[in-house]
């Protein structure tokens, strides 16, 4: 299906690690005063703060607070270190509630000292532990998979299939999946496991930017929408396709665009939003 063109910004939800060197106050202030419509709070930026307050700070600000990044990190070969990331997930549903977040991203974690295949069952199990937790604080966990260059310790987790296999092995309502081009682009399945994961509306989040050609850091060099190879409009369509209406989200990691005035860099993320998303 063909998307439909974005005529305004109430879609529009920006991470605060986007525009990094701002703090979360100056973030919301001018995403708010420039009509962005949502935003995702990354744990970083509560460092500090009071999570309450900050939460009733944006929401005076007429954000909607989208999502919490986040949480995850579960596959550690030490048992120990497991224990810790389930502790420390925990806190982040903790943070979450105290925020008004209603959901938290999984970046789900991988030990190159052992194989994909252990790192996988350690997720599941990591994640099927804090279920219970955020079941009673009605908080979402979504599982986000990330390109497969990030196999080695950010993500054993590198498909929507193997993401929706998950979700669909946990069961449970408060668990589902993040979708974000930069990471899925490539998958010749993917408008396949799109439509899977909205048949059993299991999509969450939706996350956007785009791929450079060439890129100069496989981290910190993300584009802005339009700027790479990404077909992101056409991966929306199929989003919306599957059923998702919620907000799209900008995540750009870029040493490029924080050494920029982020006022500048904030129009462009507008502009790029309207012409390219």
């Amino acid at each position: 299906m063909n998307s439909k063109i974005l005529k305004d910004l109430s879609q529009l939800c920006i991470h605060t690690i986007t525009t990094k060197p701002w703090d979360i106050e100056k973030a919301a202030k001018n995403f708010s005063r420039e009509g962005v419509a949502g935003i995702t709070v990354w744990r970083d930026a509560l460092n500090g703060k009071n999570i309450q307050h900050t939460g009733h700070m944006l929401r005076e600000l007429n954000l909607k607070i989208v999502s919490l990044c986040r949480g995850g990190f579960f596959a550690y070969s030490d048992k120990a270190k497991r224990a810790l990331a389930i502790d420390d997930n925990k806190k982040a549903i903790d943070e979450a509630a105290a925020l008004g977040a209603p959901l938290i991203v999984l970046v789900c974690g991988a030990d190159a000292g052992q194989s994909l295949e252990e790192s996988r069952k350690q997720i599941a199990e990591g994640i099927e532990a804090v279920i219970p937790y955020a079941n009673t604080a009605n908080i979402k966990l979504a599982i986000e998979p990330l390109h497969p260059m990030y196999a080695d310790t950010r993500s054993a987790i590198s498909t929507l299939g193997q993401a929706n296999d998950l979700a669909e092995q946990l069961n449970s309502p408060v668990v589902g999946v993040a979708i974000d081009v930069y990471h899925l682009w490539w998958d010749p399945a993917l408008k396949t496991e799109i439509l899977r994961c909205g048949n059993n509306n299991h999509i969450f989040a939706f996350h956007i930017c785009d791929w450079k050609t060439p890129t100069t850091d496989l981290l910190l060099d993300r584009g802005l929408m339009g700027e790479g190879c990404i077909g992101i409009r056409q991966i929306r369509g199929w989003v919306e396709e599957a059923g998702f209406e919620g907000f799209h989200e900008v995540e750009i990691f870029s040493t490029k665009y924080w050494e920029e005035d982020q006022s500048v860099f904030l129009q462009k993320i507008k502009q790029a939003y309207l012409e390219h998303s």
